[in-house]
């Protein structure tokens, strides 16, 4: 089972996830996945999946189908190439964002076209209602207006006017801390917390973190990050 520290977050080291290596694409689990499964890894809140892809040059996902979920793209290095059923067509490159909501059903095929890896985390999250038209939508944030401070990216809330729009209760947010830096983020009982440094070595209320470690958090009190290196911090905050 599941254990917490006594300040509500329980680390996934990254050589305890999932694990699939298809050639062309390196894949970790943190939540139970194809053929990964895990009961205590089944979803944290409303997320349900949260891969760390590793993808090869010209190579990628052929068309397949999605319904009744909510899928972000965060691209880490490279750029990724998306083309859909409704006619979407769009390039994703580093630190960019792509979300799709998949409602009543879409097709959408995700090439690395690149001459290198491509590097990105794939979360989905669990929308708030069944059904809906199908959407697709990508936005630039440069890391540079991310820094010292958590930005949101992608949410299903209306205050959150700049970022990418998502059905669900959930945000996505993103942001870069330089060593010895610092940030806090606060959150309502009731929320569940998955963060993951893309890069750098953390600390959250002082619990080391190693790139690309998972660490779920129960919501209701702020958390404090610090970076020990130069970090890259992806967050989802959810029901």
């Amino acid at each position: 089972m599941n254990t917490h520290t006594a300040n509500r977050i329980e680390r996934r080291p990254f050589a305890s996830l999932g694990h699939a290596d298809h050639g062309w694409l390196n894949a970790r689990h943190h939540f139970s996945f194809a053929d990964y499964h895990d009961d205590d890894r089944m979803h944290w809140g409303a997320i349900r999946v949260w891969n760390d892809d590793e993808i090869g040059p010209r190579s990628g996902f052929p068309p397949h189908p999605h319904a009744d979920m909510e899928i972000i793209t965060y691209v880490r290095t490279g750029a990724i190439t998306h083309k859909d059923s409704l006619g979407n067509q769009g390039r994703t490159q580093a630190g960019d964002v792509q979300v799709m909501s998949a409602g009543t059903g879409i097709r959408h095929a995700e090439y690395n076209l690149e001459d290198v890896t491509t590097t990105l985390f794939q979360i989905w999250v669990i929308p708030r209602a069944r059904g809906g038209s199908p959407s697709w939508g990508a936005k630039p944030f440069p890391r540079g207006e991310r820094s010292g401070k958590l930005v949101v990216l992608a949410s299903g809330y209306d205050e959150d006017a700049e970022a990418l729009r998502i059905r669900a209760d959930a945000r996505l947010l993103g942001g870069t801390i330089r060593a010895g830096e610092s940030v806090t983020y606060d959150s309502a009982e009731g929320r569940h917390l998955y963060l993951v440094p893309a890069t750098g070595r953390i600390t959250i209320d002082g619990e080391t973190f190693e790139a690309r470690d998972g660490a779920a958090i129960i919501g209701g009190a702020p958390i404090t990050i610090t970076a020990i290196e130069d970090a890259e911090i992806v967050l989802v905050d959810s029901i």
